[in-house]
């Protein structure tokens, strides 16, 4: 697929961290509960921490007691592309990012109303923005 922002491997690896990298351009995870936004209440956007495309937004954020921030839907359905994935011996849906195709994590269909959707975010894909006061 060709997303809109296009870098070298080099390129992804300068701008990145190790973890960052691992989990955006490798399709990794984070560990359950140790990353920085699974429990972060405070109001504002969650970015793409690799191009900064605005993905989430915390009114549509909630506890999903998964140890990874949830939230029920995109800003816009088109921010955010799926893909199917049958990797590690399972059939999930992934989540990338629409603009740069930076692996997220990855929706399920058991989440709360409105949607019945639990987006599923590895807190190193995101970079929070906090509404101003």
């Amino acid at each position: 697929m060709s997303y809109k922002i296009q870098k070298t491997d080099a390129e992804w690896r300068a701008q990145l961290t190790p973890a960052e990298y691992e989990i955006l351009r490798n399709k990794g995870t984070e560990r359950a509960f140790t990353g920085a936004y699974w429990d972060k209440k405070t109001k504002g956007q969650y970015l793409c921490r690799a191009c900064g495309t605005p993905l989430f937004d915390s009114l549509s954020k909630y506890d999903s007691h998964s140890g990874w921030p949830s939230y029920t839907q995109p800003i816009a359905k088109q921010s955010v592309s799926t893909h199917a994935d049958s990797s590690h011996g399972m059939q999930r849906t992934e989540v990338v990012c629409a603009n740069c195709g930076g692996h997220l994590g990855h929706v399920f269909d058991d989440g709360p109303a409105p949607t019945g959707l639990r987006y599923c975010i590895n807190s190193l894909s995101l970079q929070f923005k906090p509404t101003p006061s």
